[in-house]
């Protein structure tokens, strides 16, 4: 539906070019990250590296959660979906980056470019409602224990996890909509690696304040939303932690939400670093490089920080490898006695 929509607005927005009697752009091209061969090289291996463990990471989050009955509960429900929105952020990325490193032209189309950023607008804005709805979920853990079941049924979470994804894709298809309804007619050179927001604008044949007013305000209102969701949540639960009397309930209470909050501190701080910082868009080398972590890397960092610091998943891969240890024991037994 969005490729269909996109096509339309795109010929429509040619034939308007057309009779102004001007040239639309028809691709884009990357200036990309750095054009030293050494550099580049490092760059591909480590990208390769971590896209690799991304995709492994995150794969094996949701595998564990699902064949391990002990993790069927509202927490790692979302946490799997979560790895989901990570695999599927990263995927958006990466693999053009990958491409584009050792190419002359870094190029990509018109629809190719707005469908990137679709995907990725997607999958972030996301994970900022996941995020919130997982702290929801560690407010009524701690908070609201003896109601926590009767409250988290199964018919909620399932709600608390469509609802991230239902906002998510109408703020996304709105901001790329407005982005992409802008007439591109001169320079096609975008100063970063991907298509983003902030330097396609700067490639626009028209005056994009108020266009920038809007994405501006639906960026914020998707942050704000869930970073408000989120710090609500955290206080209720600070005041619970200190109402408690003895330090390893206290411990105890930290330590189930240590994993979530390390998580939104490595989001939302990378966000905050590349859109909102003051003067943010000057230094754009800066950016470039935060822009990698969020996009690349804080994917995969996300299964670390829930399996390292969480017992019940180190556990949960514990019971799960020694099952399949077993079993392959047993199958081995089965094989050399018939034999």
């Amino acid at each position: 539906m969005f490729i269909i929509k996109m096509f339309l607005l795109r010929t429509d927005y040619k034939r308007s070019m057309e009779d102004q009697n001007q040239t639309a752009v028809t691709e884009f091209l990357f200036l990309g990250l750095t054009d030293q061969l050494h550099q580049q090289i490092l760059l591909f291996v480590t990208l390769v590296f971590v896209y690799l463990v991304t995709l492994g990471g995150n794969l094996g989050m949701i595998t564990l959660i699902w064949m391990d009955p002990r993790l069927h509960t509202p927490m790692y429900f979302f946490l799997s979906h979560l790895s989901f929105v990570d695999m599927c952020s990263s995927s958006s990325i990466a693999p053009k980056v990958l491409c584009d490193i050792f190419a002359e032209k870094k190029g990509i189309s018109f629809l190719g470019c707005a469908a990137q950023m679709w995907f990725l607008g997607l999958f972030v804005a996301t994970e900022c409602f996941l995020l919130a709805a997982m702290a929801y979920d560690r407010y009524l853990a701690i908070c609201k224990p003896l109601l926590y079941s009767q409250i988290m049924s199964q018919r909620v979470c399932v709600q608390l996890v469509m609802g991230p994804y239902a906002v998510a894709l109408m703020s996304t298809m709105t901001h790329t909509t407005v982005t992409f309804c802008l007439p591109f007619c001169g320079p096609n050179v975008i100063n970063h690696f991907f298509c983003d927001v902030s330097p396609l604008l700067s490639l626009a044949c028209a005056d994009t304040s108020v266009i920038k007013l809007v994405l501006f305000t639906l960026a914020g209102a998707v942050g704000v939303l869930s970073g408000l969701i989120i710090m609500v949540s955290y206080v209720c639960i600070l005041v619970a932690i200190l109402r408690l009397q003895s330090a390893g309930g206290r411990r105890k209470a930290f330590s189930t939400c240590s994993s979530h909050l390390a998580a939104v501190s490595i989001l939302y701080g990378t966000l905050f670093f590349v859109y909102v910082r003051p003067g943010s868009g000057s230094s754009l080398d800066i950016n470039e490089v935060v822009s990698l972590f969020y996009t690349v890397v804080t994917p995969m960092l996300n299964p670390f920080i829930y399996s390292l610091r969480n017992k019940e998943v180190k556990n949960a891969f514990g019971r799960t490898f020694e099952r399949n240890f077993f079993l392959e024991k047993i199958d081995r037994i089965l094989i050399d006695h018939r034999g």
